[in-house]
């Protein structure tokens, strides 16, 4: 698959929820300020891919209970220092999931957010700049999860298997169901 730049995917993205319009101009403007944007270093903020992981049959997607911040999210992590935000999704997928048999759905961003990171005793506060990818399991592979996750869980187009009230994980599972 041709890699795209960031900034090319960003402008071909067209949102449709509010907070994602505001989160598009955000993140051309970070990316126009910031040389270094996809660096963890930059203590600010800097660039996170991730990804709605659907199965081989694309009826359930995975979820993370992330280890350090106690909450369910979709499957992601730093760029650090790859631009190509779509081949880091697909990495981090393998890394927390333990299946390396993924593929893009699409090599267009299915959504944006951008979230507050608490302080911690190695890094001050900062923002996530998250761009996420419709992805698709491949294989018959087991789940194998990793360090940084409590559990992994397959879930439905069910509303009420949906482990969170997180607004930006709400709206990836919206974006889902109403695929056609």
């Amino acid at each position: 698959m041709e890699r795209v730049s960031l900034s090319a995917l960003l402008y071909r993205y067209q949102p449709i929820a509010p907070e994602e319009i505001t989160f598009k101009e955000k993140m051309l403007a970070f990316m126009a300020r910031h040389k270094d944007c996809f660096e963890r270093s930059l203590a600010i903020g800097h660039f996170t891919a991730s990804c709605w992981l659907l199965n081989k049959t694309g009826d359930k997607a995975l979820l993370l209970h992330h280890a350090k911040l106690d909450r369910w999210f979709q499957l992601g992590g730093h760029c650090d220092g790859d631009s190509d935000v779509l081949a880091v999704a697909i990495k981090e997928a393998q890394e927390e999931s333990g299946i390396m048999n993924i593929k893009p759905i699409s090599a267009e961003i299915f959504d944006i957010d951008i979230h507050p990171i608490p302080a911690t005793t190695r890094e001050q506060a900062h923002d996530h700049y998250d761009v996420r990818f419709l992805l698709q399991v491949t294989s018959d592979e087991d789940l194998v999860s990793n360090r940084e996750s409590k559990e992994l869980r397959w879930i439905s187009k069910n509303r009420t298997e949906l482990p969170t009230d997180s607004v930006s994980v709400i709206r990836m599972f919206n974006k889902w169901i109403d695929r056609k």
